[in-house]
């Protein structure tokens, strides 16, 4: 099972200079893929930047837009985007794409929240119409060229039997997320996907991609579950208080568990969430995952 680790973009303190520590020590760690993500009510840095930037500061990892919420954008700019990064990096962007959660973050952007799974189908089919150089409304191609033919992966953020079967249409995988780092997550995912990609006709594997959370160091239970609260605070108090509450992924035993259950469950990578923007924690968790790698 791969590894990644996302940017610690939602965590306090996450500045230039920590962007650059954390991306290099990803990319020097034992890593599959650096990643950054949407929101727009939030303390968190912009998460097209954030890969840009992650693109120029590394030059192995994975560069892994996970989630763009597709109908926040225009095809033409998220084909636009994602091709400059895979341009940049010289051919490692990936992308992952679903609906969002937060109608706060629809209404700052004023976009609707209405036939948003649509919009997702169109858009994803739009732009990989783009990527392949069609034409835009006024018949030119929108550049650049994206390096890998047919431009990165695309990856759908589908958990139910409705979204999986919209994504097995169009989608090289599905990247999902375990609040609570349980492996059964990770197993019904791949089962969703695998009959939702047969009864679809496709002759492909699904790539199957999980996240979770994670806080090592002085504190840690504390500090995880203040961050996860604050994170989904938008569901209402109560709601995120009890979720945060049930978080265990705060000491290196855990992890290791963690590990160990998704890779036995068939995920084919795991992105670790950091909950502390210190390039100390990334170090903690490279010692953590070096030694599971070994």
């Amino acid at each position: 099972m791969d590894v990644g680790v996302a940017l610690p973009q939602m965590a306090e303190g996450f500045d230039g200079a920590r962007v650059a520590a954390w991306c290099r020590g990803v990319d020097e760690g034992p890593y599959s893929s650096v990643s950054a993500g949407e929101r727009i009510t939030f303390r968190n840095l912009e998460g097209f930047t954030l890969c840009a930037a992650a693109a120029a500061y590394t030059e192995r990892v994975n560069v892994f837009m996970n989630v763009a919420v597709a109908p926040w954008h225009a095809p033409a700019m998220l084909a636009k985007q994602m091709a400059t990064i895979d341009v940049l990096s010289g051919g490692r962007a990936e992308l992952a794409v679903g609906v969002g959660g937060r109608e706060d973050d629809y209404a700052a952007l004023g976009s609707s929240f209405a036939h948003r799974h649509q919009r997702v189908d169109d858009a994803v089919a739009e732009v990989r119409r783009l990527w392949a150089q069609g034409p835009a409304a006024d018949g030119a191609a929108v550049g650049p060229v994206p390096v890998r033919d047919g431009g990165p992966p695309v990856y759908a953020s589908a958990m139910g039997p409705k979204a999986m079967a919209r994504a097995a249409r169009w989608a090289d995988g599905v990247s999902g997320f375990s609040l609570l780092g349980d492996p059964n997550d990770a197993v019904t995912s791949r089962a969703l996907a695998a009959e939702a990609w047969a009864q679809a006709g496709r002759t492909t594997t699904p790539r199957i991609i999980s996240g979770v959370f994670v806080v090592l160091g002085p504190d840690a239970e504390s500090r995880l579950r203040q961050f996860a609260f604050e994170y989904l605070s938008v569901f209402g108090d109560e709601g995120a208080r009890a979720l945060a509450g049930m978080m265990t992924n705060h000491t290196e035993a855990r992890l290791l568990e963690i590990l160990d259950g998704m890779r036995d469950a068939g995920c084919d990578e795991l992105v670790l969430v950091p909950g502390d923007a210190d390039p100390e924690h990334l170090a903690r968790l490279t010692d953590v995952v070096g030694s599971w790698k070994r």
